[in-house]
This record gives structure tokens, C-alpha cells and sequence, in this order.
């Protein structure tokens, strides 16, 4: 049997070398970094996503944040919970459905807008308490990079009402309360977590970070079977 990923990469032989040979600059041009084999995999993917060499130091792992993924993928059927419609659209969907792997985000749901409105939150807010009413967040892996809200709204959930995600991707961008949430994620011990330290983040490299994710759990499918 292969060993060499199928799925998780470009359809033709010239986007794979494309992707390729810019995840061979990337490394070339990356200097050192303190990340392993398999962090490194999903921090290249970002820059590669970005342009943006930053993140070579800014992105944050929970020391169990890769094995956790990787094992909620190979399980199959995890939910992927986000925070906005972007990232639900940017996710491969032959990727997840090799995983069995389903998208949720309610962000523009007519009830998480009302509810909103009547209590004076963020529909980021309101969006994650209804994954939680529906059961949404156990042992999902959860994307977040548009709302440092609804990275405050999981972290309360976290602590105060049992949700227990199988990880959190936690990449919010912004001026307001962006760094403080993923700093606040990362003063959990449970569950495991990946930030990016400081202002910088957003959809694409929540997107870019879960297909990382995606071709570790393809590549450790192949070498199991």
C-alpha cells in the first residue's frame, strides 16, 4: 500500500508541485524554530496560507493539541464546529467526507441573531452556546478565527458548563479582545488547544491549520493500513 497522501493533497501533478516546492522555500527561508516534525507541518501550511513568517513563533501548541486531532479525525465522524461561514466553506469537502467528517457554524441562524438582540451579545456568542444546546462540541475539533467572542463564550463553556471538545483551533483576529481570548484558551490544560499568539490570525489559517491536520491523520492512516 502507498504511503503517500491521496487525499489531503492537490488533484493535479502541477498544484502538488507548486505546493511542494512552496512548502520547500518555506522551509529554506523559515530560519530555526521549536516546533516538532508534525507542528511544523501545520505552522508551514499557515505560512504558506499567509505569506506570513510570523507565525513561525506566534503559533502555540497545547502539548497534546496534534495527537488530539489527529486521533479525532482517524476516529471518524467528528464534527468541525466554527465560528463563521468562511470556514466552513474553505475546508475541503472530499477531505472531511474521507473522514466522515461534518462543518457546523450558526452565525447567521434567524434564532442566534435574535437571540443576540435580546441579550445584548455577539452573534459569535449566542452561535457556540447553540452548539453546545445541541451537543455539537463534545469531541469536536473547533475552529475559531474570526470572533474572539466566541473563543470567550467556549472557554466559559469549558469551565463553567461541561463542553469538551476533542481540540480547539483558537485564531481569532483583531483589535478587541483577540489576543486576550487566546490567551485565556491557553490557560486551559483541558482540552488541548492551538493559538496564535497576539492580533494576528483569522479564517484562512484556522483552514490552513485543519488541513495540516487532515494530512497527518491521511498519513498515519496509510502507515496503520
Amino acid at each position: 500500500m502507498s504511503t503517500t497522501n491521496v487525499i489531503t493533497e492537490q488533484l493535479t501533478a502541477a498544484g502538488r508541485s507548486i505546493e511542494h516546492d512552496s512548502f520547500a522555500v518555506i522551509d529554506r527561508e523559515a530560519g530555526s524554530h521549536v516546533y516538532t516534525i508534525e507542528q511544523w507541518s501545520i505552522v508551514r501550511r499557515m505560512i504558506h496560507a499567509s505569506a506570513d513568517f510570523e507565525f513561525n513563533g506566534l503559533t502555540d501548541f497545547h502539548r497534546d493539541a496534534v495527537e488530539a486531532g489527529v486521533q479525532s479525525i482517524l476516529r471518524g465522524g467528528a464534527n468541525v464546529v466554527a465560528d463563521v461561514e468562511m470556514i466552513c466553506v474553505g475546508l475541503s469537502a472530499p477531505r472531511l467526507a474521507h473522514f466522515g467528517m461534518t462543518p457546523h457554524q450558526f452565525i447567521g441562524d434567524v434564532g442566534v441573531i435574535e437571540a443576540a438582540k435580546a441579550q445584548d451579545t455577539t452573534r459569535a456568542v449566542q452561535a457556540m452556546r447553540k452548539a453546545h444546546r445541541k451537543g455539537l462540541l463534545g469531541d469536536a475539533i473547533v475552529g475559531i478565527g474570526n470572533a474572539p467572542t466566541a473563543l470567550i463564550e467556549l472557554v466559559r463553556l469549558i469551565r463553567e458548563e461541561g463542553a469538551r471538545p476533542a481540540l480547539v483551533v483558537g485564531m481569532p483576529v483583531g483589535f478587541v479582545s483577540a489576543a486576550e481570548s487566546k490567551d485565556l484558551m491557553a490557560e486551559l490544560q483541558d482540552p488541548p488547544w492551538i493559538v496564535i499568539r497576539g492580533r494576528k490570525g483569522g479564517s484562512t489559517l484556522v483552514v490552513a491549520a485543519l488541513h495540516a491536520l487532515l494530512a497527518l491523520a491521511e498519513a498515519r492512516q496509510k502507515t496503520a493500513g
